[in-house]
């Protein structure tokens, strides 16, 4: 058995630190860890995604359309912009926040509504959280990435709490990490 997700976003909100984050608790606990970055124009603030997959034997890292068990996403149009790629029923933990796109910040175009109940629609199960503000909280807008992956962890029954706490650990800089500890734990408590 296979688990895919995708981590999406907009360039520079920390999705390439969740997926490692992902990555490492899934080999911690022994898993075959695939794991592949596709950038876009991450630099300029567009698109950015991830795949991760786990399991006992994973033979590629790139997850096709309607393949996606969880799609964790940094912000609202992303989710939606990427929700065939889920299985049906699949779950999506996603930040609410909304980052206008050139289109909307150009003029041309306006930001969609009504983005959480057209996915609930398309058939998603969708766990929205303002994890901007719980990053705030936690002492820094740039957890946020780490409010999710707090979130996250309640649907990945296969890695204990502990074994989060420990790549977390790993994977942040020992001087943020009371900040991320405190992140992670504001994601793990937080009822979407």
């Amino acid at each position: 058995m296979v688990t895919s997700i995708m981590i999406v976003g907009v360039g520079g909100q920390g999705s390439l630190l969740a997926s490692k984050l992902l990555g490492r608790a899934a080999m911690d606990k022994g898993y075959d860890v695939k794991v592949s970055e596709v950038h876009g124009m991450s630099q300029r603030g567009g698109s950015v995604v991830t795949y991760v997959k786990f399991g006992d034997k994973v033979n590629s890292p790139i997850i096709d359309k309607g393949e996606a068990d969880y799609i964790i996403s940094f912000e609202l149009l992303e989710a939606a912009r990427y929700v065939e790629f889920l299985k049906p029923g699949g779950q999506i933990v996603t930040n609410s926040q909304q980052i206008d796109p050139m289109p909307v910040i150009a003029g041309t175009a306006e930001y969609p509504t009504e983005l959480i109940s057209k996915m609930e629609e398309a058939g998603a199960k969708v766990d929205a959280i303002d994890a901007l503000a719980l990053a705030e909280q936690a002492g820094s807008s740039k957890a946020t990435n780490i409010v999710l992956m707090g979130v996250f962890s309640k649907y990945i029954s296969e890695i204990s709490k502990e074994e989060w706490v420990k790549a977390v650990e790993a994977s942040v800089p020992a001087k943020f990490l009371e900040l991320n500890m405190k992140a992670f734990e504001m994601g793990l408590s937080a009822n979407g």
